[in-house]
């Protein structure tokens, strides 16, 4: 007998949810169970030849490179790290002399470009061998960890700091004509006299003079310390003759 309108069916509809699975894997993208098989297939290399050893070499040279990569990044951060320890004094927190001449020839540079007025400030400790003498070598080390203290907290954040050397310290105005300068040396001298330093139980009046020397034109770092440090002696004689 024939039946009409029949045919066969799949037990337990097995047939119609594995279709329906189909279309609803096409409409996804395919998630790889491999990611390096993705990073693979952006290589270019056609699927047949992605064999097992084909596969864990490429595994392999994609993790040095990986090392290689982080070797890099941790190599630019030592370096950086380098960098700012060399540009830093080693006694204390502000810049050494060669960062200061870097920094203060950019500064001349860009003052000459933009011709706006820009100054450096040249601080001298008065009396710097009294102390050593009196209190050792260790007082006057943290009189000159105070003084930078003063200064640090008594600037803008877009002036630099820096020794020079011995008991001398630079200080870079940035856009500060010489009437400015000058007000603010003298604010940071008074800065420095009302903070008295603690050694030992013992308060000891610190006292600087300084110079100052404003630039705008093509002109050498060399010979704009060299002004203001002569600025700073003439202060320093007008200052003991008072």
């Amino acid at each position: 007998m024939k039946i009409q309108g029949t045919k066969p069916r799949s037990v337990g509809g097995v047939a119609p949810v594995r279709a329906r699975q189909a279309t609803a894997k096409a409409a996804q993208p395919e998630v790889s169970a491999h990611p390096a098989q993705d990073s693979i297939s952006i290589m270019g290399i056609p699927e047949p030849e992605l064999t097992p050893k084909v596969r864990e070499a490429l595994m392999t040279l994609m993790a040095e490179v990986e090392g290689m990569r982080r070797d890099l990044r941790e190599a630019r951060e030592r370096l950086v790290t380098l960098e700012r320890l060399a540009d830093r004094d080693p006694l204390i927190p502000v810049a050494n002399r060669r960062a200061f001449v870097r920094e203060l020839t950019r500064t001349m540079s860009y003052s000459e470009r933009y011709g706006h007025a820009s100054s450096v400030v040249y601080i001298d400790l008065n009396d710097f061998k009294e102390i050593n003498d009196t209190y050792g070598h260790t007082a006057g080390d943290d009189a000159l960890k105070h003084v930078a203290d003063v200064l640090l907290k008594n600037v803008r954040d877009s002036d630099l700091v820096g020794r020079l050397g011995g008991d001398e310290f630079g200080v870079i105005l940035e856009k500060s004509d010489a009437k400015a300068a000058r007000k603010k040396a003298d604010t940071l001298r008074k800065a420095i006299l009302a903070a008295p330093m603690m050694w030992q139980d013992t308060e000891i009046t610190v006292n600087v003079a300084f110079g100052v020397y404003t630039f705008s034109g093509p002109e050498d770092a060399g010979h704009a310390l060299a002004a203001a440090d002569r600025d700073m002696y003439a202060h320093k004689r007008s200052t003991k003759s008072e």
